[in-house]
């Protein structure tokens, strides 16, 4: 009796995971309402039978795909795809067809970070976002924006996170309207909104964020094992991952590795504050971490833009733990091909570690996707960034890059400036745009013979230069001490 009664236990369940092959099994990122880059090959993917025969069929232009199944089920094929477009169909079959619905053809860009990225339209608790609550009214699914989020679903946190890398994870594609916008990333929402509007296509983001997180989490195995001075043991052994935001891999392997078979156009980075701490090591993960993503995507060198943490105390008003982790991150601009930086110096505030003024943002993100990626002209949106000193007596005379047409206020005291002499001492210092010759100077009458000039190199320090298109100069310090 007992072995009869086990014999049935195990069939139904054999039955059962037959069953659950029986139909094509799509990943979550595929699914109704997503977005697919235009004219291009992208792939479509998932699970089924073991050797089943997959078709793959396109409303756009009626032409019909083909693949088989590995024993195991999994299956692969690529598809063209028009001009920006839609709503569109796909169906998909191994003899029993499952179709995707109201897809549009355009622009896709994956957008990570920390809470910064993370912080959705809403705000935080206590933390608003600045307009947002008439964007989020205004929200129209006619609009052909999209997004897909693997942090929340119906306002709720989803936390995911693992230490193998995953073929899935939580997360659907939402339409446009008031009650999805308003649980999206503000910053990734805003950027979408700014390229939407300009090239006039769909866009699709999709968001991959967790607050705290350090980029160690963000990285792969392959992509860290070469920095010994990180501990990765807990991704072989038993131990419970407490803080998963701060472990190596584990927001990867969760987050990033299930969605890149996802054909993007570029990628957005909002995060640095959490590498505070080994802001050295930093500037070497970071172009270790886009070599790699640009390898596990395999799609070419795609554009890396990345927001530059904005002023705020941590420690204290006048340290300088941010101030280095800025500088690194300019640095990074040079050691990152295909990368751009977006200041933030004008947005910052002393006491809240999240800008509510997100939409600017967004919009700086959507002004280098504009101009480096899309080629649109006219416009600024590289940031003036230093590029020479010139002593000339009790002076220092500054030059930027990015600033063809000058730097701007003329005719009033700059802040946020120290200048030092041999002594390697800083003191508060004089600056402003000189009228006969237009160039940035700096002078203290503390320092008669002055060696080196600092703007804004503090953790936290108010914006004082900006280029004429409106851009914050990046921070700057013409020494190494």
């Amino acid at each position: 009796m007992k072995a009869h009664y086990w014999k049935t236990i195990i069939l139904v369940s054999l039955l059962s995971v037959a069953n659950l092959h029986a139909k094509v099994n799509l990943p979550g990122i595929l699914g109704d309402n997503m977005v697919l880059q235009q004219q291009t090959s992208v792939k479509i993917w998932g699970w089924s039978a073991g050797n089943a025969t997959i078709k793959v069929k396109t409303s756009w232009d009626k032409k019909s795909y083909t693949t088989i199944a590995d024993s195991n089920g999994s299956w692969l094929l690529r598809i063209s795809t028009p001009q920006a477009g839609g709503p569109y169909q796909i169906t998909i079959s191994d003899g029993e067809a499952l179709i995707l619905d109201n897809i549009l053809i355009g622009e896709i860009w994956f957008c990570s970070g920390q809470s910064n990225m993370e912080m959705p339209m809403r705000g935080f608790d206590r933390q608003p976002v600045k307009g947002s609550n008439n964007i989020i009214a205004r929200a129209n699914p006619k609009v052909p924006i999209r997004m897909y989020t693997t942090d929340s679903k119906n306002g709720n946190w989803v936390r995911q996170f693992n230490k193998t890398p995953q073929t899935d994870c939580q997360g659907e594609w939402l339409e446009n309207n008031s009650e999805n916008v308003v649980n999206v990333s503000a910053a990734a929402y805003y950027f979408a909104k700014y390229v939407q509007e300009v090239l006039n296509v769909p866009v699709g983001i999709i968001v991959s964020s967790w607050g705290g997180s350090v980029v160690e989490a963000w990285m792969s195995r392959e992509a860290i094992e070469p920095f010994k001075e990180i501990n990765t043991s807990i991704l072989d052994n038993d131990a419970e991952v407490k803080k998963p935001q701060a472990t190596p891999c584990v927001l990867y392997n969760a987050k990033i590795a299930p969605l890149t078979n996802f054909t993007i156009k570029g990628f957005l980075w909002y995060q640095g504050e959490s590498n505070r701490k080994n802001a050295d090591l930093y500037g070497k993960l970071m172009p270790a971490f886009v070599n790699d993503l640009r390898a596990k995507w395999n799609i070419g060198e795609f554009p890396f833009y990345y927001v530059q943490i904005a002023p705020f105390k941590y420690e204290g008003v006048d340290s300088t733990s941010a101030a280095i982790l800025r500088e690194i991150q300019l640095q990074n601009m040079t050691d990152i091909p295909n990368s751009g930086m977006v200041t933030t110096m004008d947005i910052g505030n002393p006491v809240s570690i999240h800008p509510a003024d997100k939409e600017t943002v967004g919009e700086r993100l959507a002004l280098w996707a504009l101009g480096a990626t899309y080629g649109r002209k006219g416009f600024g949106y590289a940031p003036p960034v230093y590029k020479a000193m010139e002593k000339k007596g009790e002076k220092i005379y500054i030059d930027f890059k990015n600033a063809v047409n000058g730097i701007y206020p003329m005719w009033t005291a700059l802040k946020g400036f120290e200048i030092a002499g041999e002594d390697r001492v800083f003191h508060p210092a004089n600056a402003e745009i000189e009228t006969s010759t237009t160039r940035l100077v700096v002078w203290s009458d503390k320092v008669p013979n002055p060696v080196s000039v600092r703007y804004g190199y503090k953790n936290y320090v108010e914006a004082s230069i900006f280029s004429l298109s409106g851009l914050p100069v990046a921070p700057f310090r013409t020494d190494n001490w």
